[in-house]
């Protein structure tokens, strides 16, 4: 029987704390297993700050389809469980060495990213009934604090590997494309100082 193991593996992004992970990955004759967290490994490179994931969410989207982007008071490990995404991160953490900053990443079965509380999340599908994957450190209450981004922000640079149409509603959700630009967002974010 053939074994390949990947150890586990993280890198920082450009993104003050956000972390791209490469879990581990033990692969045989029958198949993979990936090691999707482990407290002892992952306590290397996660802040002390995340002490336990407290909900678990699953998505399926149809390839193209946008989700987010989103930003609130939870730290997150996000991965895909089947297909894969294009993931996209920003952060606007008014009080952030990396304030603006726009990372992506593209998301395999095991590749993760953790993204600290405050960074906005959001991916598009790239292939149909992608499952992507969520570990929240605190659990998702109506009026939580945090910021929307609309994914449609031209400013932000982002190529999305698959053209998005705006009034798709298919594609992406009226909330998130009406959602602020970042521009906003640090302007409205300056005037509460």
């Amino acid at each position: 029987m053939t074994l390949h193991i990947d150890p586990l593996s993280a890198k920082a992004g450009k993104i003050d704390g956000l972390q791209v992970i490469q879990s581990k990955m033990v692969t045989d004759d029958r198949g993979t297993v990936r090691e999707l967290y482990r407290e002892t490994s992952y306590t290397a490179f996660l802040p002390d700050t995340v002490t336990a994931w407290r909900q678990v969410n699953l998505t399926r989207t149809k390839r193209g389809a946008v989700r987010g982007l989103h930003g609130e008071a939870m730290a997150k490990l996000v991965t895909v469980a089947h297909g894969s995404a294009f993931g996209v991160y920003v952060d606007t953490r008014p009080d952030s060495p990396t304030i603006g900053a726009v990372v992506t990443v593209n998301l395999t079965p095991g590749v993760q990213v953790f993204v600290p509380q405050g960074v906005c999340n959001g991916f598009q599908a790239l292939d149909d009934d992608t499952e992507y994957l969520y570990f929240f450190d605190n659990e998702w209450q109506p009026g939580m604090s945090g910021v929307a981004l609309t994914p449609l922000d031209t400013e932000l640079g982002i190529d999305w590997p698959i053209a998005i149409d705006s009034s798709n509603l298919d594609q992406v959700s009226e909330k998130d494309a009406k959602a602020p630009t970042l521009k906003a967002i640090l302007d409205l974010q300056t005037k509460e100082v």
